[in-house]
């Protein structure tokens, strides 16, 4: 399958990949049909997807049965009189029906917007206005279909709720019964063009509303990097990424560059997560490349590893967070694997990516993606030097890249603000080293500047979870007279320490801090709470806590 995209597969090298990666871009691309079928064609009974849940079932869908239940729910959709441009929210946890589901939609041009199952009324609300969504397919929990019963008064646009699994809710249809009593799917005559929007995504900062992030049709062809040079997957891989269907992480991992590459997705529907659920899963179905953000790995590494055959894994991926040197250092001594890390957005694919043939660096992202044309722009505008601090940016006068956004959906000015000059600004700040490995330090608005220093968050908290009563931390800037700021540390105690909160405690983490990295950097204020402030993404609310 790769070979039908790319002229060249195996790379030895970062100069090997910029000069001869190269996807090539069927006209009119689509990757329901152009992937998900051609699959089902020439390999039917390979396993695309492992789907199990926590109440003990598990079910192998083949690339024939996607087919086959994607082109159901294209043409169940088509009766409900759903089409190209229309939109449609999708809020199906880790159900199965997702796939199916996304895929359809591909299939007749309609566009996609996975959301999470923590949407309230209010979230709902806003979601159906500001993108004019026509349906919403959510799973058999009662409290989204209360939410969505709830915000339809104020949601004219909404025309379909259907409910998917065994709850079926007055005034709703059933997904399932739906794609049993479908006609035979017929292809329309016009699908879509490339530069059509797929999918949507909001995204939610630590201020204001939700943007609307829109990619077009060939977006999945630029996780190809995602998944075969970053989770180094092939044919024989059996693949397994931690995240919700509502985030834009579950395409990065568990859809796009997986099938293109060829490998089996897994997918465990759970209420509740536990390390020891990872754990399980990794042992039980022989999962050969696992990847989640530092916290998962955080978790994992505090249970008793020897338990688990986790012979199969041969490669781990992070992203969506900072990676703690720490965490990467403790899971290689216990597994013998480097953890791999990324840096990317909901607007992008990786953009910065640790690739199979670098050696990690504890904590850093890794080199740029040739597929991109990365920069670092300092405050003055000009190029950062090795060692100093700039914006990430992406150069787009060569040519726009496959994977990078079209724009903010109905916000021109939003777009326009992060995205000019053939230059988009990512608002994140990060170093480069003698090497040419990126260090994160944080978003604009969260860099402290104290005594002429300039402190990224980050850095400060990396050191912070070094020490054993940390579970979780947050750093923040507190204006002062005479340095302009000091940082602020608001820590969330592991329980045998909640105890000990106190002056004395204070002082060891703060000495703690000053020899594990600069002793500028430590915290001169130190706040315990119980629970650190977080958007629904699960992103810290670094400017409440600010406020507060």
């Amino acid at each position: 399958m790769l070979e039908r995209f790319l002229d060249k597969t195996i790379f030895t090298s970062t100069e090997d990949f910029k000069e001869n990666f190269h996807i090539n871009i069927p006209e009119n691309f689509n990757f329901a049909y152009d992937v998900v079928d051609e699959w089902a064609k020439t390999h039917p009974d390979k396993i695309a997807l492992c789907w199990a849940n926590d109440e003990g079932e598990h079910i192998n869908f083949s690339f024939k049965d996607i087919k086959e239940k994607s082109d159901r729910a294209a043409s169940y959709f088509q009766s409900l009189g759903l089409g190209k441009g229309d939109m449609v929210m999708l809020i199906l946890k880790r159900r199965y029906e997702f796939w199916f589901a996304v895929i359809g939609l591909h299939k007749i041009g309609a566009i996609a917007i996975p959301a999470t199952h923590l949407l309230t009324k209010k979230d709902i609300i806003y979601r159906n206005n500001a993108a004019g969504i026509k349906a919403i397919i959510a799973t058999d929990d009662e409290f989204i279909h209360q939410h969505v019963e709830d915000a339809l008064p104020e949601s004219p646009s909404i025309k379909h709720m259907i409910a998917c699994g065994k709850m079926v809710p007055a005034g709703w249809k059933d997904f399932r019964k739906g794609l049993q009593e479908v006609q035979p799917f017929v292809r329309p005559e016009h699908v879509n063009n490339n530069d059509d929007i797929s999918l949507l995504y909001f995204t939610s900062g630590t201020t204001g509303e939700p943007k609307m992030v829109i990619h077009n049709f060939t977006y999945p062809l630029g996780h190809i990097v995602t998944a075969k040079y970053w989770h180094n997957l092939n044919e024989n891989s059996v693949h397994l990424t931690v995240s919700d269907t509502g985030w834009a992480k579950a395409v990065w991992g568990k859809l796009y560059g997986q099938w293109i590459v060829g490998a089996t997705v897994v997918a465990f529907d759970h209420e509740k997560f536990t390390p020891v659920m990872v754990l399980d899963l990794i042992q039980k179905y022989k999962i050969t490349s696992f990847c989640a953000p530092p916290t998962v790995y955080r978790f994992m590494i505090r249970e008793d590893l020897s338990k688990y055959d986790l012979s199969s894994l041969e490669y781990c991926t992070t992203a969506g967070e900072a990676l703690n040197p720490s965490v990467f250092e403790t899971f290689h001594k216990v597994t013998g694997i480097k953890m791999m890390e990324a840096f990317g957005q909901t607007e992008t694919t990786p953009t910065v990516i640790t690739f199979p043939w670098l050696e990690p660096k504890p904590g850093s992202m890794g080199v740029p993606n040739p597929a991109y044309d990365i920069d670092l722009l300092t405050t003055e505008g000009r190029p950062a030097e090795d060692g100093e601090s700039g914006e990430v940016v992406i150069r787009t006068d060569k040519g726009k890249p496959t994977g990078l956004f079209m724009g903010y959906y109905r916000d021109e000015a939003l777009t326009s603000e992060v995205y000019h000059d053939n230059i988009y600004h990512t608002g994140d700040v990060a170093w480069r080293d003698e090497d040419g490995y990126y260090w994160f330090i944080g978003r604009m608005d969260d860099v402290i500047k104290s005594s002429g220093y300039r402190i990224g968050p980050f850095e400060v908290e990396s050191a912070l979870m070094t020490h054993p009563a940390v579970v979780e931390c947050a750093i923040t800037g507190v204006p002062d007279e005479i340095r302009g700021q000091i940082i602020k540390a608001t820590i969330v105690l592991a329980t045998d320490y909640k105890n000990k909160a106190g002056e004395i405690l204070i002082k060891e983490i703060q000495d703690h801090v000053k020899t594990v990295t600069a002793p500028y950097k430590y915290p001169r204020i130190i706040e315990f709470v119980e629970e650190l402030p977080k958007t629904i993404s699960g992103k810290i609310k670094r400017a409440e806590i600010r406020k507060q």
